[in-house]
Formats: C-alpha cells, structure tokens, sequence
C-alpha cells in the first residue's frame, strides 16, 4: 500500500488549496486533465455565470467565459508544453460589462500525492489598473498633443515675430517686446538729432519702370540704407515711398553730441554706398542712376506710441521733425544740409559750409543752413571717450590712438605731482 492511500485524497487537496481560500483573486486547482477540482469563492464571486465547475473541463470554462480561441488554445499550449502560462490580457463580460483579467496557471508537482499533480491558476482583475494605465495613456497623450500644440504655436510666434521685426526698427522691436508695462500712454521729451532722405525724381523714375523693376531698385536701395542706419544705431522711424527717415537719441542715446555726429558719420556712409552701387542699378534699370538728397535737424521732440486702440506707431513729434525734411527738400543733388543746432554740435568733427538763412514755414525766426563737406578725421568712425569724476572732467577727442591718450594723461599727473612738491 502506497503512503498516500492513508489519506483522503479530497481532503488533502482541500488542506493544499487552504492558502488559496482567501485569496483575493479568483482561484482553481485542476487535475492533470484539466478537469477542475476545487475554486475559492472569489472564483464563484467572480463568475457567478458558470455556477458548479467542480470536474468542468477547464478549456471549456474558458469557452463559457468568451475566452477567445486565440487565447485558450495559447493556454493549453503553453500548460502541456512549457509547464506554465500567462495571459496578460483576457476580456470577459460580468452584467454586460466587460473587465480585464490576467490569467496565470502552471504545473504543480508532488511525490506523495500523486492527485496533487495537476494545474493551480488564478484570474487578477487587472480592470482598475487598466483603466488607470488608461487614462495615465490618454493624459499623456493629451500632454503630447498639448506640448505638440505649445511647440506648433511657439514656431507660428516665433515666425510672426521674425516677420513683424521686419516693420520695425531693432531699437523699437527690441522695446516693445523687452518692456513689462504697457506702452500705449508712455511718451517723453528728448533731445534728438532727425534724418530725412529721398531719391531725387523718383516720381519719374516710377513712371519709366516696370513694376518690378521698381520694386528691386527700391527695396534694395532701401536695405542698404537701412543696414547702414543700423550699424550706427539709428532708429528707423519710416519709410514714406522712396524716403526714409531715422532718429538718434532714443531708446538709447550716447548723448548729444556724439548722436549727431553719429548720424552724420551714417548719411555720408549712405553717400559713399549709394556711389558703389549706381552701376548695379543702372543695371536693373536705372538708365540715370540714382542720387539722393539729405537733410538733419536737431532739437527737442516728443517720442513715444501715437495712433488709436487699434493701430499705434512708435515715432516722434516736434519743429526737428518737419524741419529735417525742409532741408531734404532743399538740398542740392548728392547733398546734405544740416541746420545750425546740428552744425555745433558736430562742428569739431565734421567740415561745414554756411548756405543761407531760412525762415522755414511754421517758423518764427530764421534758421542757419549749412552743407556737410566731410568729416575731418578720414577715420569711418571714432569713439568718444569721456569720464567725469568728482575734481576732473576728462574728455578724449581722438581715441585713434587710446595707448597715446593714456600716456599724456600720465604725463599731465607726473606734471601735477611736480607742482605738490614744489
């Protein structure tokens, strides 16, 4: 007689599934033929439609549950050949609702019960946690598609904002997208050096070209005037057809002086480059190439937005304004008159010729008119040093040569210490 033949074999295979009674998932044991022996409760909680199972083939509860074929066929596979299977995912309606179970059963082994050789499995409700891998999924997917948004509208800004830097001058854009508060009521008085040019008869010009012809010769004359007016910190305030008009002095001034003689320093840069390239423009069409007319004022203007709520330009206000562009308007061809606010100013730097008084309409007193010659110094351009300290006020004129500077300023101390010993 075997060791085993003393036992109650169903009540062995009760004591061996004891651990399984309360288990929180739906529990089976089955025989080496997949017929069932013993489930748990939550096994009839779980399934109440399979009602007694006790000898059920189990293939067939799988069948009665809506278990795909797909899937029990997978389960008998891997249970005779591998000795163990998981199905990770096994759709199953309770009450017209479908829940998601993993499946997990293996071969149990034992040398002195020979009826505890079988199939121990378990069904987990994994429908709550797949719901949360759910929605964890579709919030991420909804982060996706947020952030792919966020990235679509940065690029659509991004290209807005390259295409309105376009229309305004760098000091204006750089301005209105640096500043916090609103600028719809910020305004203020400011000493300003203005300059006005035009193309001289470009009104005929416009009358013997093809459109798009014109339209090269003055975008480009344009983009050249307006990289030059850049490069020596101009503020484009416009454009008005072939005429353009910049300002010195704001948002950011190097004072006075040294604005004026910037924009000086700009419009004969203009000349020059308007020079080099008559023979490309003839080129496009230009039979008689073209010439230009300068005018700059000095004085002080009102600065700030100016329009309604539905449109504001940044410019400026004030006699500089109107002035400078009488002064284009009276220059002779290739010229640039400057009136005498502007004259002194840049008279240390730059060669002048008196042309007459003028009373300019809108006027009260007449206005000193002068021609711009050329700067003295053939440098393209010079920095102006200067440093105010509480006893001395130091001013460098020609910083050409700084390591100059710097050793007359030591021989200008040497020569004071000379004077304290004495």
């Amino acid at each position: 007689m075997n060791f085993q033949d003393f036992f109650n074999p169903d009540r062995v295979v009760d004591l061996s599934f004891f651990n399984f009674e309360n288990a929180i998932t739906a529990c089976y044991y089955a025989d080496k033929n997949l017929r069932v022996k013993k489930v748990n409760k939550n096994f009839k909680g779980f399934f109440p439609v399979l009602g007694n199972v006790k000898d059920a083939y189990f293939p067939d509860i799988l069948k009665q549950l809506g278990v795909t074929d797909e899937q029990i066929n997978l389960f008998e596979n891997e249970i005779h050949n591998k000795g163990s299977v998981l199905i990770p995912k096994v759709k199953i309606i309770i009450d017209n609702n479908e829940r998601l179970f993993s499946l997990l059963s293996t071969k149990t082994k034992n040398s002195d019960f020979e009826y505890l050789n079988g199939i121990q499995g378990q069904f987990v409700d994994r429908t709550n946690e797949h719901e949360l891998t759910k929605q964890r999924d579709l919030l991420i997917e909804g982060q996706l598609k947020d952030k792919q948004i966020i990235e679509e509208k940065s690029k659509k800004l991004e290209s807005l904002a390259t295409r309105l830097a376009k229309y305004l001058s760098p000091q204006i854009y750089k301005n209105i997208f640096d500043e916090e508060k609103e600028q719809g009521v910020s305004h203020s008085r400011k000493n300003l050096t203005v300059f006005f040019s035009d193309i001289v008869s470009f009104t005929d010009l416009t009358d013997k070209m093809e459109p798009e012809k014109l339209a090269l010769i003055i975008n480009s004359y344009l983009s050249e005037m307006s990289t030059i007016a850049i490069k020596y910190g101009g503020t484009i305030d416009k454009f008005i057809g072939d005429a353009l008009m910049v300002f010195f002095g704001d948002p950011e001034t190097l004072g006075e002086t040294d604005d004026a003689l910037k924009c000086i320093e700009m419009a004969i840069a203009m000349q020059e480059r308007v020079k080099e390239l008559q023979s490309h423009w003839r080129g496009l069409g230009a039979v008689e190439g073209i010439s230009v007319r300068m005018g700059v004022s000095n004085g002080f203007c009102t600065v700030g937005n100016f329009g309604s709520d539905l449109r504001l330009d940044y410019t400026i206000l004030g006699s500089p304004v109107n002035l400078a562009a009488r002064l284009q308007s009276m220059a002779e061809v290739d010229d640039m008159l400057v009136d005498e606010n502007t004259k002194n100013l840049i008279s240390s730097e730059v060669e002048t010729d008196f042309v007459k008084e003028y009373t300019p309409k809108g006027f009260v007193r007449p206005i000193g008119v002068f021609k711009v010659k050329k700067l003295k110094s053939q440098k393209e351009s010079k920095i102006r040093l200067s440093h105010k300290g509480k006893r001395v006020e130091i001013n460098v004129t020609d910083s050409s040569d700084i390591r100059a500077a710097i050793e007359e300023l030591k021989s200008i101390q040497q020569a004071y210490e000379k004077q304290l010993d004495k």
